[in-house]
């Protein structure tokens, strides 16, 4: 079963429209909060990637809004790494209120290895048996 990890954020005001409701790019960043964490939380971060050479570029993004977060809300973040492949990571988040446990979006990220002239790489062997053992 594949390792989840949750990060809880409060929605901020510079987040909402003018309706109060959680403006939908919003969302992307929260899930670059969640990946991050869950990376982190897997005995690597980000920033160690980097310095030996990898970046993560999200080639595909996909959301399904199905609640509005406004204001205010504690939401949660769950965040799964599905699939490691030799080139390309693959995670898959929820996007709930943490208070009601309302479902208020669901989305999936394909980011693909890039090395330090941003060209498609493969993931170093020891990357990639670090991403596999957090997913």
């Amino acid at each position: 079963m594949p390792r989840t990890t949750s990060l809880e954020l409060r929605v901020r005001y510079a987040e909402t429209d003018k309706m109060g409701v959680v403006y939908h790019s919003h969302y992307l960043i929260w899930c670059e909060l969640g990946r991050t964490d869950h990376i982190r939380e897997g005995g690597m971060s980000y920033r160690e990637m980097e310095e030996a050479g990898i970046m993560l570029a999200v080639a595909e993004a996909n959301i399904r809004y199905r609640a509005p977060a406004r204001y205010d809300d504690l939401v949660r973040v769950e965040t799964t790494l599905t699939d490691v492949s030799s080139r390309a990571v693959t995670f898959d988040y929820v996007i709930s209120n943490a208070e009601m446990g309302e479902r208020l979006a669901t989305a999936r990220t394909l980011l693909v290895a890039l090395d330090s002239t941003h060209r498609v790489v493969k993931l170093p062997p020891e990357i990639r048996v670090r991403l596999e053992a957090s997913a």
